[in-house]
């Protein structure tokens, strides 16, 4: 698979990355063993950049990335956690933590459940507002000195926070939602990125699955499933967006492609500073994800696209109000 580099400190990473949550949380029951075959393959298909963090589970994705890598030389991948969350005794997140000695406890246990004495790039999950992001990024920087993390990134931030802990240490990345039926990062956060010389990492790249098309109602999901609370997925909703998957089935048919394929070849033409983590535990979704970064869309599909996205809004915000509270939009 084709590299890009994310920032401009020398990280390059698989065009596609792959994210990890959904194997151990959030998206249903997990798989263990067939978690496990999905990395390996991952590997061989070369997508070697892997996304997880300590609220997975809680830990159990970055020990279920270990028993991955044994047998494995730890430079065929690159390793990104994050730190940040904190959560009650039945593993829900209640709250926000990034002082100083909270961020030094998270960075040992990730290092110790990844099996690993380096983070490849280390996230701050959501900003906390308690603590100043210059502080945050003064104990993540002592990290790169010590050697312990190669480089550091921030997730769901706006532009105002970028500029701030940018220029206490250069940020590799940002990861954020971006995706065909969630554009809000492209009026001000690509463009400050891009002044800045900062990657981007889109998660849920097709959705949360719904850009797949197999996604008609919450009833085809396990009641445990993150997406039973997403505004999104209710059924009021879901009747009006699934008329972008129906344009995405429309033009992918005709053009020998899957929905999905060409959700991703969408995101992969907006630069060569993007970085897509999509996230499966299936070996066929995987190999599916993966010839996406093959194919080339032609001006007359891409337009077309355009013109409909232009003309269409989804209806439901991203997130339950208590989780939109903890999404950072300083100007």
């Amino acid at each position: 698979m084709k590299n890009r580099k994310l920032g401009q400190q020398g990280l390059e990473v698989s065009a596609l990355g792959l994210g990890c949550m959904g194997m151990s949380y959030a998206y249903g029951t997990p798989n263990g063993t067939e978690s496990i075959r999905v990395l390996h393959r991952a590997l061989e298909l070369g997508m070697n950049f892997w996304d997880t963090a300590e609220v997975y589970g809680p830990y159990t994705n970055e020990e279920l990335i270990q028993k991955a890598l044994k047998g494995k030389a730890r430079t065929e991948v690159i390793l990104a956690t994050k730190f940040g969350f904190t959560w009650d005794d039945k593993g829900k997140i209640n709250g926000l933590n990034s002082s100083p000695q909270h961020i030094k406890a998270a960075l040992e246990g990730s290092l110790k459940r990844l099996g690993t004495d380096y983070i490849d790039l280390y996230y701050q999950h959501r900003l906390d507002p308690t603590i100043p992001i210059e502080d945050t990024m003064a104990v993540l920087a002592d990290f790169v000195k010590a050697g312990k993390v190669r480089y550091l990134g921030l997730s769901e931030v706006g532009p105002g926070t970028l500029r701030r802990a940018h220029a206490v240490h250069p940020l590799t990345a940002l990861q954020s939602e971006y995706s065909l039926w969630d554009r809000g990062v492209e009026e001000k956060i690509l463009p400050t990125l891009r002044e800045l010389g900062i990657g981007f990492v889109p998660f849920s790249p097709i959705g949360r699955g719904f850009l797949t098309g197999k996604i008609k109602s919450l009833d085809q999901l396990e009641k445990t499933d993150f997406r039973q609370n997403l505004p999104r997925f209710q059924a009021e909703n879901v009747v009006h967006n699934i008329k972008l998957v129906e344009k995405l089935e429309q033009l992918a048919t005709a053009n020998h492609m899957t929905p999905v394929q060409l959700a991703l070849a969408w995101l992969l033409k907006q630069g060569e500073d993007i970085v897509p983590i999509p996230g499966t535990k299936h070996l066929h979704y995987l190999e599916e994800n993966a010839q996406a970064v093959n194919l080339t869309l032609s001006s007359s599909i891409y337009d077309e696209l355009q013109t409909f996205l232009s003309q269409f809004k989804v209806k439901g915000v991203r997130y339950p109000e208590a989780i939109l509270k903890m999404i950072d939009t300083s100007e």
